[in-house]
This record gives structure tokens, C-alpha cells and sequence, in this order.
């Protein structure tokens, strides 16, 4: 054997070390770091959101680890005393569950039509909800403010729900018709033989199959419209403004009126956070499936 076969046989060993220690504890002890390091802004916005303004004003979350009689709940009594908050509130709700379950409803429909029926012009119209898919939310904006305007619906809930539907549903379309297109095809025939009609076919079969990538769909649609501001910032109202939009005007309006901000925003944050974690291996194996044919 020759030197420079024992030196290359020395390093591709060393670097088979090296993975080897990255794919093991390592590496995990690094990723909890990271995770931790990422959840301290969250941690301490939930400390601040426990303490009096005063103390806020005073000195840095972590001083409650030494003077842990700071915390107190009187900040969420005033965020329930604040209507404008409360209101908000729901209304993020009336948006954002309306607006998912549509996304998910008529995404699954047309994401089977186009995987498994056949209709003139089948594979033209998925080319264009692909296409639809780089399309910024910025370029509708004008121009559905003014149709909204026209119909009636400008400044309602209705209208801010109808545009998360209408730039959800391509990508609803692309993930559930790429999942639903790995469907075995023999276990769909079988099903037609013992007298299954599409309508049936979809609803015991296919859908509880794609169980995964519905469940990623609807979290991401879920995230993206729970955390949305910039689509109520023009299409609602002060009566049908989300959670996002009332927070940013109560720190426009009284930006010392940390006493509501700081619970409010912990709200904001803690629900996307918690259905996020609650079903993230369904996001991840759902996305993944879908999106990788």
C-alpha cells in the first residue's frame, strides 16, 4: 500500500469519525440548544407578561429568578377589561377557522380531481394553480380591495376570509393532489369493483389515506392566517381587525400600555406555538409526502 493511499484512507476515516459523532448525541445536544435559544424570547415575554408595568420599565425579565414576587396576574385582568383586545380576539378566530377549513375542504377536492379523474384539459389547469403559487400577495391587493369595495364586502370578515382562501387553495391544490397521486391505484380499482362512486371513493378512501398531508395543510393554513397582518391591515376594519392588527395599533395609539401589549402578544404567539407542537409530525411527514413525488 502506498503513502498516499494510507493518507487518504486516514482522512476518509477521520471524516467517517466526524459524521458518525454528528449523527449521534452530538448532534441532538446542539439542536436542543438551538430549540432552547429559541424559545428564550417566548419565555420571556411570558415573564413580562406576569409582571407589573412598573417593573417592566424597571429592569430586565430575568430579574424575576431573584424577585419572583413580581409576578402578578393583574396585566391579563386588563387584558380582558379591554374590549378592543377581547373583540380582536375573536375576530382572529371568525377569520382564521372559516378561512382554514376551506383551504382544506375544496383543496382536497380539487387536489383528488386532479390526481385520479380524468377532464379535458386536465394536466393545462395544473400547470396554472403551479403557476399561481409564485404569485405575491402583494400584486391582489389593490385590485380586490376594489372589487371587495364594489360587491359590499370591503372591510368585513367575510372579505379577509376570501382572500386567505384564495391564495391558500394553490398551494392546497399542489401538496393533496402530489399526496394523493401515491395512492396505489389497485387499492382505488379495488374499491370501484365493490360499487364505490367517486363521492364515496373520496370520503372512506382517500381521504383517511391522506390523513397526514391534510393535517400539514391545515396547520400551515392555520399558522399563516392566525399570524397574518398585513392582508387585515387592508381588508378589515376597527370592528373586524384580527389580534395582529389591534396589537399594532394599541402600540401605535398608547405605546407605554405595556400592561396589555405584553399578554396580548404572549396570546398571539402561544396559540400558533401550541397547535404547531401539537401536531408537527403530521406537518412534517405531510409536507414531505406531498411534496416529493
Amino acid at each position: 500500500m502506498t503513502t498516499l493511499d494510507t493518507t487518504v484512507r486516514a482522512k476518509r476515516s477521520f471524516a467517517a469519525r466526524v459524521a458518525s459523532g454528528a449523527g449521534g448525541g452530538a448532534l441532538r445536544v446542539f439542536l436542543v440548544l438551538v430549540a432552547v435559544f429559541w424559545l428564550v424570547p417566548t419565555f420571556g415575554l411570558l415573564v413580562s407578561s406576569f409582571r407589573d408595568p412598573t417593573d417592566i420599565a424597571g429592569s430586565g425579565w430575568w430579574k424575576v429568578f431573584s424577585a419572583p414576587g413580581q409576578l402578578t396576574a393583574k396585566s391579563y385582568k386588563s387584558l380582558l377589561e379591554n374590549d378592543a383586545i377581547t373583540h380582536s380576539l375573536f375576530n382572529t378566530i371568525w377569520i382564521t377557522v372559516p378561512a382554514t377549513l376551506l383551504v382544506v375542504f375544496f383543496g382536497a377536492m380539487a387536489g383528488y380531481a386532479f390526481a385520479w379523474m380524468d377532464f379535458k384539459g386536465r394536466d393545462w389547469w395544473f400547470l396554472v394553480v403551479v403557476a399561481l403559487l409564485v404569485v405575491p400577495v402583494q400584486v391582489a391587493l389593490i385590485p380586490l380591495a376594489d372589487l371587495f369595495g364594489k360587491i359590499g364586502i370591503f372591510g368585513d370578515i367575510i372579505g379577509v376570509v376570501l382572500f386567505h382562501v384564495g391564495f391558500g387553495l394553490p398551494f392546497a391544490i399542489f401538496l393533496l393532489r402530489n399526496f394523493f397521486a401515491e395512492i396505489p391505484r389497485e387499492l382505488l380499482e379495488a374499491a370501484r369493483l365493490d360499487g364505490a362512486g367517486e363521492t364515496r371513493l373520496f370520503l372512506t378512501v382517500v381521504l383517511p389515506l391522506g390523513a397526514p398531508a391534510i393535517a400539514s395543510l391545515g396547520i400551515f393554513q392555520f399558522l399563516w392566517v392566525w399570524n397574518d397582518m398585513l392582508v387585515a391591515l387592508v381588508f378589515s376594519d376597527s370592528q373586524s381587525q384580527p389580534l395582529t392588527v389591534a396589537l399594532q395599533q394599541q402600540v401605535r395609539q398608547f405605546g407605554n400600555n405595556i400592561d396589555v401589549l405584553a399578554p396580548g402578544a404572549f396570546i398571539s404567539m402561544v396559540i400558533p406555538l401550541v397547535v404547531f407542537f401539537a401536531f408537527q409530525r403530521q406537518f412534517v411527514s405531510g409536507v414531505m409526502a406531498g411534496a416529493v413525488k
